[in-house]
C-alpha cells in the first residue's frame, strides 16, 4: 500500500530526536487503514468476535471506501471522538515455570489499586 517510505521516514526522524505532533493524519491515510485491515485479516485472532460481535469477515463485506470511512468516523466523526476502553492487566503463570508470567489485557473497569 505504499506506506513503507512513510514508516522509514518517521523512523529516521525519530532517531534524530524529532518530536511528532500530527501522527493522526498519517494513521488516517487511506493506504494506512487498508494496510492495517490486511494485517489484521492475516492475524489468527481476527476470527474471534470483538466486543461489537463482529469479525474481520464482517468488516470484509464492506468496500474499501466504506472501511476507510468507518475508521475515520470512529476516530474523528463520532460525537465524542475515539475513546479506548480501559484495560486491566492480569498475570497468567507460565505452565512450565509458575514463577514466570505473561500479561493478558482485559477490557473493563480498571482497578486503580492494581497499579
Amino acid at each position: 500500500y505504499g506506506m513503507q517510505d512513510t514508516f522509514d521516514n518517521l523512523y529516521a526522524a525519530s532517531k534524530n530526536g524529532e518530536v511528532f505532533t500530527d501522527l493522526m493524519s498519517i494513521v488516517l491515510q487511506r493506504e494506512n487503514i487498508l494496510l492495517a485491515y490486511r494485517n489484521i485479516k492475516k492475524n489468527t485472532g481476527s476470527k474471534t468476535c470483538g466486543t461489537d460481535k463482529l469479525t474481520i469477515r464482517d468488516i470484509g463485506k464492506c468496500s474499501p471506501d466504506e472501511v476507510v470511512e468507518k475508521v475515520r468516523f470512529i476516530v474523528n466523526g463520532s460525537e465524542h471522538g475515539y475513546r479506548p476502553k480501559p484495560v486491566r492487566r492480569k498475570e497468567i503463570p507460565k505452565p512450565y515455570d509458575p514463577s514466570k508470567t505473561r500479561h493478558s489485557m482485559h477490557l473493563g473497569q480498571v482497578n486503580p489499586t492494581m497499579y
